[in-house]
C-alpha cells in the first residue's frame, strides 16, 4: 500500500512539472519577438550581457533588482535551457525572451535612465535594445 501511495505521487510530481514546462512554453511563445527582432537580439547579445553585469554590480539600484539580475545571469552561464534547441524558434530563442522580460521589470523599477546610463553600445544599439524589449527610449 505505501508503494503505491510513493508512485502516486512521484507520477503526480512529474506530471505538475510537464504541465509547468508547457505553461512556460506557451508563455514563451506569445512573448517572443517577431520577424527580424529576434536577429537584432542576437546582434546585440555582448553588450547586453555587459549591461546586465553592470546593473547586477550597480549597489544604487534596489536590492530586489540586482538579485534578478544576478539570477539572470546564472540562468545564462548553464549549459542547458529550459527550452531545448531542437524545438524551432523558441528552443535558441528562450535566452533572448527571459533577457527581455527581465530587462522590463527592471525598467519598471529602476527606470529607463538606469538602463542607458550602463548600456556599453552605442545609440543605435540602444534604440534597438528598447524595441526589443517594448521601451520607450
Amino acid at each position: 500500500m505505501t508503494g503505491s501511495w510513493a508512485g502516486d505521487l512521484a507520477i503526480g510530481v512529474v506530471v505538475a512539472l510537464l504541465a509547468t514546462w508547457a505553461v512556460l512554453i506557451g508563455a514563451l511563445l506569445v512573448v517572443r519577438p517577431r520577424g527580424d527582432l529576434l536577429r537584432q537580439a542576437v546582434r546585440l547579445l555582448p553588450d547586453v550581457l555587459r549591461l546586465l553585469r553592470r546593473l547586477a554590480a550597480d549597489r544604487d539600484l534596489p536590492r530586489g533588482v540586482r538579485v534578478r539580475l544576478a539570477l539572470l545571469l546564472g540562468y545564462l552561464a548553464v549549459p542547458f535551457d529550459l527550452v531545448p534547441d531542437f524545438i524551432p524558434v523558441l528552443g535558441y530563442a528562450d535566452d533572448a525572451i527571459i533577457v527581455t522580460a527581465v530587462l522590463r521589470s527592471v525598467v519598471r523599477r529602476a527606470g529607463l535612465d538606469a538602463l542607458r546610463a550602463h548600456w556599453p553600445g552605442t545609440d543605435d544599439g540602444f534604440t534597438v535594445l528598447c524595441r526589443l524589449t517594448g521601451l520607450k527610449p
